[in-house]
This record gives structure tokens, sequence and C-alpha cells, in this order.
């Protein structure tokens, strides 16, 4: 392949990173820009599902992840209401098999550290940290990159993908007319040591707790040594940022008594009172295209999304792999080839995350729900039964590349 076949990828989060492992296994050089300084954990747990962890087996990962991972037994939905099971979904080996690929909890710090260990071993991928995009040009050969990091130097590129979140300034500079639109909702995080919960607080479960406005979120994570806590409520506070302070009074008011059966006000209280971490849940509305010229979006910049389908980190790894893909079948081509093959994966994408997108927002409507529909919804969960709520998410569980 030509030296010139050389992609720069802004962003070193989970979506930039995998796409330079799988740029790389096309053969492609890759030059990824990152802002900060050095790469820090940023938020907690999180839930990869088989369409994702297939990819990252594929990459070769799957010894470094495996040990980072835990399986969990099922996802358990809780009614908060009288801190009941409604209905089991059984995950485990079995599901694996049937998918074949495991679903994996893990802390988000592993998922990209791993990442990061394979990134520099690959001797194709420079990762520049404490840098930034300055400004892109397209032109006949590719994309001009100039880059802010104390040379102020040019790089010329065949392609040029944003991956750098839902705050994007790529996607500022190709679309201006679109920004993050805030939910309405924000998201508390908090880990709990398992030595602090009773035994049946701590099985390797997937815990769904649906409440009226609300829904919290509980899973392992750190090899089964803490138990990763997610909480969602309606706010109005709208700041930028993953990691602000949250205080512990604010969210125990939230899941009082009055609302919130003991199991779950159990999880909330077992945090720390400065353990809690918040942040606001911005959306990317539908978009008419994620690229232009030879420059493109990927992940949360091009779709970020609410979590109650448990697909944004999946939907990232996705798109790195059709991303991949498309630019990999136009390696011989000009830039004109590198520019619709972006457009290809445009085109291969759009459809699928805007469907997953409505599948988050319905979720959390569906999850929030009070009163007389939320008893009619526990008693259709229960009539559908675990194989069959399973199987609804056959479509995602099952894709492939």
């Amino acid at each position: 392949m030509p030296p010139s076949r050389t992609v720069v990828i802004a962003g070193a989060g989970i979506g930039g990173l995998t796409a330079a492992l799988a740029l790389a296994a096309k053969g492609f050089r890759v030059l990824i820009i990152e802002t900060a300084g050095r790469l820090e954990e940023i938020g907690a747990g999180l839930q990869l599902s088989p369409n994702a962890t297939r990819i990252l087996i594929g990459l070769g990962l799957h010894a470094r992840l495996s040990a980072r991972a835990l399986v969990p037994e099922a996802i358990s939905i809780m009614s908060a209401r009288h801190g009941g099971e409604i209905c089991r979904l059984p995950l485990g080996e079995a599901a694996a098999l049937r998918a074949g690929a495991p679903y994996w909890v893990m802390h988000r710090g592993g998922l990209q550290a791993a990442l990061l260990e394979q990134v520099r071993d690959h001797p194709d991928i420079e990762l520049h940290l404490g840098a930034v995009v300055e400004n892109a040009t397209s032109h006949a050969d590719g994309v001009t990159v100039n880059l802010r990091d104390g040379t102020d130097r040019a790089k010329t590129a065949w392609a040029l993908v944003g991956a750098d979140g839902v705050w994007s300034t790529l996607r500022t500079r190709l679309f201006p007319d679109t920004s993050p639109r805030f939910s309405g909702l924000i998201a508390w995080r908090g880990t709990v040591e398992t030595t602090l919960l009773p035994h049946d607080m701590t099985a390797q479960h997937v815990r769904l707790w649906m409440g009226p406005h609300a829904h919290l979120v509980s899973y392992p994570i750190s090899g089964g040594r803490q138990i990763n806590i997610v909480a969602v409520v309606p706010d109005t506070w709208n700041q930028q940022g993953w990691s602000a302070p949250g205080d512990a009074a604010d969210i125990k008011h939230r899941f009082a008594r009055a609302r919130w059966s003991g199991p779950a006000r159990m999880l909330i209280d077992a945090v720390a009172a400065d353990g809690w971490r918040k942040w606001a849940l911005f959306t990317i509305p539908p978009m008419a295209a994620w690229h232009r010229d030879a420059m493109a979006l990927l992940g949360d910049a091009a779709h970020a999304m609410l979590p109650f389908a448990a697909q944004g980190a999946g939907m990232a790894i996705e798109d790195a792999a059709v991303l991949a893909q498309c630019l990999g079948e136009a390696a011989n081509e000009n830039a004109a080839g590198a520019a619709a093959a972006l457009a290809r994966y445009t085109g291969l994408r759009r459809a699928r995350v805007a469907r997953v997108q409505a599948l988050a927002e319905r979720n959390g409507r569906i999850s929030h729900l009070v009163g007389p529909a939320a008893l009619a919804r526990d008693l259709v969960i229960k009539a559908i039964g675990p194989q069959r709520m399973l199987a609804r998410q056959d479509w995602i569980y099952n894709w492939r590349p």
C-alpha cells in the first residue's frame, strides 16, 4: 500500500482506538490525535453485547479483554415499587454460544487500557497526545490536517475521522448547524465495594430497576470486586463534562422511600458520600450524512444517544469496523475514492444507528412510567417471558460487519 494511505483519527476514546486497530488491520498507517496530555479513566462500567465483542475479539483483543471482563449470568429486570424481580433474561455461556460472542461487563477504563495496549503494540499506529486538530482542508490528494501541538505541523492524510465525542470539533466544522441536544436527563454514577453489600446483591447479574421518572442500573466490574451503579433522573442541570461531583443528599432524596424499595435504596446509600459523579445526557439529532469529502464522523460525534439500550460503545465499535471495511475496499483509489468509501460507510450505518437511537429513547420512556402504566408494563414483561424478551435483542446482538 502506498505511504500516502494514512488515516488521521481525532480522538483516542473507545471508538477512535478501535477504528485505529481496524484500519491498521486493513493495511493503513494510522495517526491518532488526542487533546488530552495523558489518557485517564473516564466513567465507570459499561456493557458490551455480542455485536461489539465479536469485533473486538476479531481484532485480537480476546486475551486482554477477557482478563478484565465479567460474563453476567443474567439481566434482571426489577421493580422499584416492590423490589422484586419482574423477569430474568439468561446470559452467561449459553447466550454466548447462541450469539457466537460473549456479553461482557467491565470498567470503561479497562476497555480503554486494553485497546491502548494493542494500539501501542502495532507498528503502523502512532498515538500523539496533547495535540489538537486545528483545521482540516480537503484537496485532490486527500486532507491536510493542521495540528496544534507546539510545533504547529501539518499532516497530509488520505482521510480524516472525527471520533472526538459528543462535543466534536470536527462535526462543528463540517456540520455547523448540528449541535448536541440536552435530553432533560442526567446520569449519576458511583461504585460500591462488594464487601459492603449483602451476598444476594453481589450476584453476577445486570440489574435494571424501573421506577417513577427514573431508573437504576447495577452490575459487577473490576473482577467482581465492585458494583457499578448508574442512576438516571430528570434535571435541568446541563453542563458539559463526564465527571462533575454529585451531592449524595440530592440523589438519595430522588430515591426516597415513598417511591423506591429497600434494595434499590440500599445500593444508593452504599456509595460513599464523595463517590458520586454526574453528567448531563446529550444526544445528536439524526443527520443526513456523517461525511464530507474525505472526512467523516464516528461514534458519539455522529450519533450520541441515550444509554437505555446499553449500545453507545457498541455502536462506536460497529462504526469502526464498517468504516475500516469501506476504506479498505477503496485503498488503492485516490482521494475521491476515499470520499466515496466514506459515503458508503454513512449509508451502511445511518439506518441501523437511528433504529438503536429510537429504541434507547423508547426504553427510557417505558422504564420511567408511573402509576397504572407502570403496573401494566410489568405485567406485559412477565407475560412475554425471558426467552422472548431476550429474542427481541437478536437484531442488535447478531449483527456482523
